[in-house]
């Protein structure tokens, strides 16, 4: 049995040595208009552009849910928030019910289905699938982990190596910086075999916290600061790999969890994080493979976020271990040439309800569209009720707030279905509805047929944060 157990392992190893490495750059909260290569007039990101000069960008890519941990969850499992059971955020603060969600044990992860294929396994950042013992990465499939497990503003705001806390309170000024020493590291102890790093970056995430290199040294305040610190992160990992010599082995993908939060920008979209609108679920999405991927591919096909779990399995040549429904398709044609969409349709989620269906042109909101329900106080400013927690904000007074709305806030009073021509109205201004009512119906029906998947669950209420 030994020297079975040892020829399999071998012969794993043997397949495995050929397979290409992925990296995984997810941002926070970065806004579909947040990069320079996506039209942002001030926002500084040279290296980001460069990849995408060097790569492939598209301009039509979508998260299933306008929030963290959902789009998380289908990144990790190719799957809809709904299919996956991770329709809403984990919170440490936002009571007992928050604070024990978690991706459900029966769901197969990406790094699981690497690691099983031979893969060393890294992450580095934000997981947000599940803070408890139990469910953390190395828990679900990574080698290794180092992060803060959910939002960066969420109380405790601690860093965990592996399972143990390392850091508390944590200094996140620093954190985009060591975050990447981090992922540079891993990338240089493994670069002899076939690796999978999954960085989940803390920015531009609030709070913004700039390092001293870049802190008001952008002439864009604190978010554009912020975004030269992500776009120095992004720079670091890419060198890493050609200094590594993998650079032409390695796919790369960077996107985004979900819309801008205030301060950033939607790109001319309406709304921003956490609402229906095109604001909160169109975000950037750029791969960078040499020679696989040629340089300067733009695609406006469609493409949403659990396709680049399918994307993987299939530029590694890896296999699901069961034949459970994935939503994911394949895009490398989009990356590498004017292939059309995998999909004619896609779908938003808020919370635990499908919301929103869209094709190629035309969008219907099924279910209203809400806003972020931020209460202003006497001098019409919010305040963040998650206050300091020990060292964290270089610039406390210096956080945006509503009047620095990231999108646009114009237009028709949202209303059940609403449908919006998103070819000529990308900014979701005049419902026209009434004059197609054919496109209504047409979308409602294929609406009907998959929210007919989607369960029953009751929405978690959190607590008020004191």
């Amino acid at each position: 049995m030994h020297r079975l157990l040892c020829l399999l392992f071998l012969t794993t190893a043997v397949m495995a040595a050929d397979k290409p490495n992925v990296v995984i750059i997810l941002a926070d909260d970065l806004g579909y208009g947040d990069l320079g290569c996506y039209g942002h007039p001030k926002f500084k990101t040279p290296r980001i552009d460069q990849m995408a000069a060097e790569g492939a960008r598209l301009t039509q890519f979508n998260t299933p849910a306008p929030f963290c941990a959902p789009t998380r969850a289908s990144l990790m499992t190719g799957r809809y928030p709904f299919r996956c059971g991770m329709s809403q955020n984990p919170a440490p603060d936002g009571g007992p019910v928050s604070d024990a969600l978690a991706l459900p044990k029966s769901e197969v992860t990406l790094a699981q289905v690497l690691k099983s294929a031979g893969y060393a396994t890294g992450m580095v950042g934000k997981w947000h699938l599940g803070h408890k013992a139990g469910w953390l990465p190395t828990e679900r499939g990574f080698d290794e982990y180092f992060g803060i497990p959910y939002s960066n503003d969420m109380r405790p705001v601690q860093v965990l190596e592996g399972t143990k806390v390392v850091e508390y309170p944590v200094v996140q000024t620093t954190l985009t910086q060591r975050y990447t020493d981090r992922a540079v590291n891993f990338i240089k102890r493994n670069a002899a075999k076939p690796f999978f790093l999954y960085f989940a970056e803390a920015m531009p995430h609030k709070p913004l916290a700039a390092s001293e290199k870049h802190y008001k040294k952008s002439g864009a305040g604190l978010y554009g600061d912020v975004m030269m610190d992500l776009d120095e992160s992004v720079g670091r990992v890419l060198d890493a790999l050609k200094e590594a010599g993998v650079d032409d082995k390695t796919l790369v993908l960077f996107s985004s969890d979900n819309g801008a939060w205030f301060g950033g920008s939607t790109g001319g979209l309406r709304g921003m994080k956490a609402t229906n609108w095109e604001g909160a679920y169109r975000v950037p999405m750029i791969a960078r493979w040499p020679g696989k991927i040629p340089a300067g591919q733009v695609s406006d096909q469609l493409a949403v976020m659990m396709d680049l779990f399918a994307t993987v399995l299939e530029a590694t040549d890896t296999k699901m271990p069961d034949g459970r429904l994935l939503d994911g398709k394949g895009i490398m044609p989009l990356l590498t040439s004017d292939a059309k969409s995998p999909h004619a349709i896609i779908y938003g989620q808020q919370g635990t309800h499908l919301v929103t269906v869209r094709d190629a042109r035309w969008k219907l909101h099924v279910l209203a569209s809400r806003g972020m329900a931020l209460k202003p106080g006497a001098d019409a400013r919010w305040l963040d009720p998650r206050l300091p927690d020990g060292v964290t904000i270089l610039a406390p007074f210096e956080q945006y707030n509503i009047d620095a709305h990231p999108g646009l806030t114009t237009g028709v009073e949202p209303a059940k279905m609403q449908l919006f021509d998103l070819k000529n109205d990308p900014g979701e201004q005049q419902d026209v509805a009434a004059a197609h009512p054919a496109e209504v119906a047409r979308l409602k029906a294929l609406f009907d047929v998959m929210n007919k998947d989607v369960p029953v669950v009751e929405e978690v209420k959190r607590v008020p944060i004191k």
